[in-house]
């Protein structure tokens, strides 16, 4: 068998990628819940502005392909309703999944029933899925502000509109409004597969507050008035992976430069940035201080439980290196040439031992440009 060049075979992410585009998802112009991650991002939406930029969506798109994997088998399993549409006039979303109690149950056709009623209420349910590297900050503080935002807004369009009018779920739609009692967060990672989910009372100020954000948006002039809620590209993989990157930060004026520089417009701003600078340096001493002492006092105790965290202990292990005279051995055994390289250490300590300059030449990099911030008395 002849193998194929590489060059000649299709990419499965390219497909994926076009499958995803074509999503009704990925062709909604209005506004929906899981837009409203970042004030400024909803304000270009709500504005009817062009995306500047392609971003790579691959962790998106498996995170897509496992949600209908895992949902697909809540409602065949369980008969949970899943990935059902809710909308009004100023917003729209897509629920993961909702539960309905049994005297809502009762209301729909016997064949949409689901197994087991919720026995808490109608509960409202997101499925997230993370990376092992945020896996530990998942556990230890659950859903972030934005994704408690976008979960209120699926269940206030619930209580208060009730499923969308559209074909598929018409039998919902007649139900009207429905009383939300529950709210569940169901966190999957994506690289084992573990499961957290965070259960809760559904809070009519929260959703009224999830409300008014989305009523501040809609009131802006411009995107431009809107408030960018994260770093910025290079800064945190949210504004990495925004398709208004560009039109939200713009180009620095220098070439190479981080996109953050348009954000210093007057020497107010240097002032009070060097002043931020001083003051995470000062922060980052002090946690590192704390971190120290709390390394040393615990390090007797054994790994348990204690409070809110559990301590365990890796490491210990034994160390490998490269046996350099065993490796001469084997070559002269198997009859390989020993490399005769030069031992460039070597060579500077025997020049420098006999007082001999260490010849140098310049190369074509440079050193990192580094901050130098100082206390300055005019």
């Amino acid at each position: 068998m002849t193998a194929q060049p590489v060059e000649s075979t299709p990419s499965l992410w390219t497909a994926a990628h076009d499958v995803d585009a074509r999503r009704p998802r990925s062709l909604q112009r209005q506004l929906g819940a899981s837009d409203t991650v970042c004030e400024r991002r909803a304000a270009y939406i709500v504005a009817g502005t062009a995306p500047s930029d392609e971003s790579d969506k691959r962790a998106a798109i498996l995170g897509t392909y496992i949600h209908e994997g895992l949902l697909g088998a809540a409602r065949t399993e369980y008969g949970w309703l899943v990935e059902r549409a809710v909308a009004d006039d100023t917003i729209r979303g897509h629920m993961d999944a909702v539960q309905l109690d049994e005297a809502t149950a009762a209301r729909v056709p016997a064949r949409h029933r689901p197994r087991v009623p919720a026995a808490g209420g109608v509960t409202v349910e997101d499925v997230k899925t993370k990376s092992t590297f945020l896996w530990d900050k998942v556990r230890r503080y659950g859903p972030t502000e934005a994704e408690l935002r976008q979960v209120y807004l699926y269940a206030d369009l619930l209580r208060t509109v009730g499923f969308e009018d559209v074909r598929g779920q018409r039998y919902l739609a007649k139900l009207g409004p429905l009383e939300v009692a529950r709210i569940r967060f169901r966190f999957v990672n994506r690289d084992n597969g573990e499961e957290h989910v965070e259960e809760f009372a559904f809070d009519p100020v929260e959703a009224t507050r999830a409300r008014w954000w989305v009523q501040r948006v809609r009131e802006l002039n411009s995107p431009e008035e809107g408030r960018r809620d994260f770093d910025g590209p290079g800064l945190d993989a949210i504004c990495d992976h925004c398709p208004f990157m560009t039109a939200c930060w713009g180009l620095p004026e220098r070439p190479g430069t981080p996109v953050q520089t348009v954000l210093i417009h007057d020497d107010a701003d240097r002032a009070q940035t060097l002043a931020d600078y001083i003051r995470g340096h000062e922060l980052e001493t002090e946690g590192k201080r704390i971190k120290k002492l709390a390394r040393a006092k615990i390090d007797a105790s054994p790994a348990g439980a204690y409070g809110s965290n559990e301590l365990a202990w890796g490491g210990g292990n034994p160390t490998w290196a490269i046996d350099v005279e065993a490796m001469v051995d084997v070559h002269e055994d198997a009859g390989i040439p020993v490399p005769m390289v030069p031992d460039e250490k070597r060579m500077v300590a025997n020049l420098k031992e006999a007082g001999l300059a260490v010849p140098e030449k310049r190369t074509a990099q440079t050193t990192p440009r580094t901050i130098i911030v100082r206390p300055f008395k005019a």
